[in-house]
């Protein structure tokens, strides 16, 4: 029998020992957060993707909205198109009646000894020239002009007294508002 003796340090063989063990547990705690460190990667990257699959869904949906919106916009355009000739339909339907009271008024607020030679018209304004008999005569065709409710505000212009084969006659030139007292009140107006 052989006696076996060690001559190594039993010291010397536990730090061998312990550097092993060591050296396993490093490896393990490195893998360890490899592991980790990959999981999280992984998980970071899923998360961008779902994030960018959002986005282009939004992207998505946004286009779509902008397409509706301009659709939208173009309806909004045609209906004020045809609301604006709707106004101008019914402005000249209400207008028509207008303008024969217009030039019934006209005849009837003119007085004897009046005689008219031309009218002209500019949106609401009238400019009336004519001959009187005298200058009383324009004075009452002037308040005639005012008491009618389709007519305000007579303005003289000018009146100029001539001599013609014996007769005196007046030629006047006045401007008078034209109203109508049909259309409703303005908002804001008294009524």
């Amino acid at each position: 029998m052989l006696i076996q003796i060690n001559l190594l340090d039993w010291r010397a063989e536990l730090r061998e020992t312990r550097k092993k063990q060591f050296v396993v547990a490093v490896a393990g705690a490195l893998a360890a957060t490899a592991a980790v460190v990959l999981l999280a990667l992984m998980y970071m990257n899923n998360t961008i993707d779902n994030q960018q699959e959002r986005n282009r869904t939004l992207k998505n949906e946004i286009t779509l909205i902008e397409k509706q919106i301009k659709e939208i916009e173009e309806l909004e355009k045609v209906r004020n198109n045809l609301l604006a000739r709707m106004r101008v339909i019914e402005q000249l339907q209400q207008s028509r009646a207008q303008v024969v009271h217009y030039f019934d008024e006209l005849v009837n607020t003119v007085p004897e000894g009046v005689f008219l030679t031309s009218i002209k018209q500019q949106g609401t304004k009238t400019a009336i020239d004519g001959v009187a008999d005298s200058n009383g005569r324009v004075s009452t065709y002037m308040k005639n002009l005012d008491a009618s409710p389709w007519f305000d505000d007579p303005r003289l212009v000018v009146i100029k007294t001539s001599d013609t084969k014996g007769r005196r006659l007046s030629n006047f030139s006045l401007q008078v508002t034209e109203v109508n007292p049909n259309a409703a009140p303005a908002a804001g107006a008294a009524p």
